[in-house]
């Protein structure tokens, strides 16, 4: 067959995203009331898909390939629960497939999404096998020729979406992971028609949420971690560091050797570089993208190692604390902590190496995609309740290594 000459442009990709993300808006309550993917699944997703929207509301960048590691970023960072962090790791290999391209045909596109698939597998590669990757893998295996023959995206999403309809048959209606492929299967097809009407969200006249809905603003993620000095030791610490807090959810701006040690967590790498540079001239500049495998940098670190928890009130906060964790970040299991907030606190500087307490199997992958993303100064310690998470905490010992003390509190 000679196929179809098909482009997709970074608008249309723009229109799949949404139409993926109000697919949800319509969908998540009713995936809430299924089983099998965490508690509150279809909430989890959608605050996931909300921080991958966010960058495409003021993205200046057209290519499909630059919007694609975008949303890929955001999703990865912002990714809540396990389901959300399957999803994300979708975006991720969707984003591998289409990276350096300005626009796509249906084929190349096609194969992105297959690519997405093949990275959302090998993320959770137990068994048995996850409801999400058996649809996953129904609609790569059913889409193939359709994907090899090139034929037009829609025609792609709709075979996609016949297979998938099967395998969820199959597999049982009332399982959250199954129908959480499909509905996004659905969104992407209603998005690249143009034929969606989000309750929620207009990438094109700005953001704004119906009553009892998550609003996406509240998951906007800063992925991008910039260090950097500043030579003038005339300066005003309180005051850069102000201008840096406008556009940063952390930041730390010290004096040192003469000028300013600067550390912010942005999603505006270039503004965050034009207000530094308007207080002296900038040196060791460092741009480290948080969702991807990088070094935890040791920057004066105040303790060797500390115990990090989720604790979802005060009163869990005060137990957490009493029993040795050092660092809370807020969090349940029915509103899972993000990737962010883990990655951010742990790259707080308060400590050399840091051990990670997961209370909740709901949130077990985004603890796991931790460790992956920041390597060898975590540990991870995946206890299955409150309780077991005290129990941990009260054997951790400060004059340990992380690793001897993950060895340890994992005996709760």
């Amino acid at each position: 067959m000679t196929g179809s000459r098909e482009v997709i442009t970074g608008g249309d990709f723009k229109r799949m995203v949404a139409g993926a993300y109000s697919e949800f808006l319509l969908e998540y309550e009713n995936i809430n009331a299924l089983s099998g993917a965490g508690t509150l699944a279809g909430t989890h997703i959608l605050r996931t898909m909300g921080a991958a929207v966010m960058p495409l509301a003021d993205a200046k960048d057209d290519s499909i390939g630059g919007l694609a590691r975008r949303v890929s970023t955001a999703a990865v960072f912002g990714a809540r629960g396990n389901a959300g962090v399957v999803l994300a790791q979708m975006f991720r290999g969707i984003s591998a497939g289409l990276v350096g391209k300005y626009d796509a045909t249906g084929s190349e596109f096609g194969k992105a999404f297959q690519y997405g698939i093949l990275y959302a597998q090998r993320l959770v590669p137990e068994e048995p096998e996850r409801p999400f990757i058996t649809v996953a893998k129904a609609v790569a295996k059913g889409t193939y020729h359709a994907v090899r023959d090139g034929m037009p995206i829609v025609e792609i999403l709709f075979q996609a979406i016949q297979t998938g309809e099967k395998s969820v048959e199959q597999i049982g209606n009332n399982d959250a992971g199954a129908n959480i492929m499909l509905s996004f299967l659905k969104g992407c097809l209603k998005g690249i028609d143009g034929n969606f009407v989000s309750p929620a969200v207009s990438l094109s006249l700005g953001l704004g949420t119906h009553k009892n809905m998550p609003d996406p603003r509240n998951d906007l993620v800063r992925p991008y971690c910039v260090r950097l000095r500043v030579k003038n030791s005339k300066a005003s610490l309180n005051e850069l560091e102000r201008q840096m807090r406008d556009f940063s959810s952390f930041s730390i701006v010290e004096r040192a050797r003469g000028g300013l040690d600067v550390h912010v967590h942005t999603d505006h790498v270039g503004k965050t570089l034009e207000q530094a540079i308007g207080w002296g001239p900038l040196s060791e500049v460092k741009i480290t993208n948080m969702s991807e495998v990088h070094v935890l940098p040791a920057h004066e670190a105040l303790m060797k190692v500390a115990a990090l928890a989720v604790a979802k009130d005060s009163f869990e906060a005060q137990k957490l604390q009493d029993a040795g964790a050092s660092i809370l970040v807020s969090g349940s299991e029915e509103s899972s902590p993000s990737l962010s907030e883990i990655i951010g606190a742990a790259h707080s500087d308060l400590a050399s190496s840091y051990v990670l307490v997961a209370s909740s199997p709901d949130y077990r992958l985004v603890f796991k995609q931790a460790k992956r993303l920041l390597g060898g100064r975590v540990e991870l310690v995946l206890a299955d309740t409150f309780d077991n998470t005290i129990a941990a905490l009260k054997k951790f010992s400060p004059s340990l290594s992380a690793g001897e003390n993950a060895k340890i509190m994992a005996q709760f």
